[in-house]
């Protein structure tokens, strides 16, 4: 048997297949697109709604830096008040602390001023008293304890007004150490050894050979029972005589030392005169004698007060510049 060819296939369906793949895709290809841009919308517009955001997040920020910034700005000006306040108050502080220091300035040097004058009346004070010691009872030793009272208050005084009256109350106390214990004292002293000296005498001298030898023989016979003396000399005394004479002695004695002590020349002249007359009565004429009688004179002589040019002038001193101020 004959095989039949198989009849051709149609070609119309495949004609319809290639316009169908086409939009087909088109159709994907477009839908493809679509959804792209559909994606890319959405993206947008949460990339918008995040911006946006943002945006707010940003302005709010901002707006809180602003709010913050306004503060800080308040809070700088009531700094800057508050420092213009307390500059002020410290401008008060430091006027007022001006003004108290001069004050207090002031105090100190009136405080200073009213020491200093209180240690110069002081010292004019102790300085008159230590030249009536010396004027009145010629106390040096008392004296040279006031001289070292006002040296310790002219100590503090300034250079300007006090070196010159240190420098001359040193002067015044260098002289008043010279004088040692004061005429007065050494006077009474010469007197004491002038008193002892006499006491020390013998009451009777013994004739010397060449007197005894001149002697006429009837005197040297009667001589065991009686002795002539001539009236114009001093004949041995009795012991009411001599008695009557230490008394009167001791008297003279005492109201010299009296007119020493208060400085009366006239008076110890005279107790001294006194003194040298009984003297010359008690005892026979001796070297002893005349030696005493020496210290009498010189003593007649001898200073009852302190005389020195130097002493005062500190206390002149002082008072010229207490009426120069």
């Amino acid at each position: 048997m004959n095989d039949t060819p198989p009849p051709a296939p149609s070609r119309r369906p495949a004609r319809w297949l290639l316009p169908l793949a086409v939009l087909v895709v088109l159709g994907a290809a477009g839908y493809a697109g679509w959804h792209h841009w559909q994606q890319q919308q959405r993206d947008r517009a949460a990339q918008a709604q995040t911006t946006d955001v943002q945006l707010k997040g940003l302005e709010a920020t901002v707006e809180a830096l602003r709010r913050d910034q306004r503060a800080t700005s308040q809070r700088l000006q009531d700094a800057a008040a508050t420092n213009r306040v307390l500059r002020d108050e410290m401008l008060g502080l430091s006027q007022r602390s001006a003004l108290l220091e001069e004050n207090l300035t002031r105090l100190t040097e009136s405080a200073n001023q009213g020491r200093q004058a209180v240690q110069r009346d002081e010292a004019e004070l102790l300085l008159t008293q230590a030249a009536q010691r010396l004027a009145f009872a010629d106390d040096v030793e008392g004296a040279r304890r006031l001289y070292a009272q006002a040296a310790t208050a002219l100590a503090d005084l300034p250079d300007n007004e006090g070196l010159n009256l240190r420098q001359a109350l040193v002067q015044e106390r260098d002289a008043l150490d010279a004088l040692g214990t004061g005429p007065r004292v050494q006077a009474l002293h010469r007197l004491d050894a002038v008193a002892q000296a006499l006491q020390g005498l013998p009451s009777e001298l013994p004739p010397s050979p060449a007197e005894a030898a001149a002697k006429p023989w009837w005197q040297s016979a009667l001589a065991p029972f009686v002795d002539i003396t001539p009236t114009r000399l001093n004949g041995p005394l009795t012991q009411a005589e001599r008695a009557a004479a230490d008394d009167a002695l001791q008297l003279e004695l005492t109201l010299a030392r009296a007119a020493i002590e208060r400085g009366d020349r006239s008076g110890r002249d005279a107790a001294l005169n006194r003194v040298a007359h009984w003297a010359q009565r008690r005892w026979p004429d001796s070297p002893g004698l005349r030696a005493q009688h020496a210290e009498l004179q010189a003593l007649r002589k001898a200073p009852l007060q302190a005389e020195s040019s130097v002493l005062g002038s500190t206390l002149q001193q002082l008072r010229s510049q207490t009426d120069r101020r």
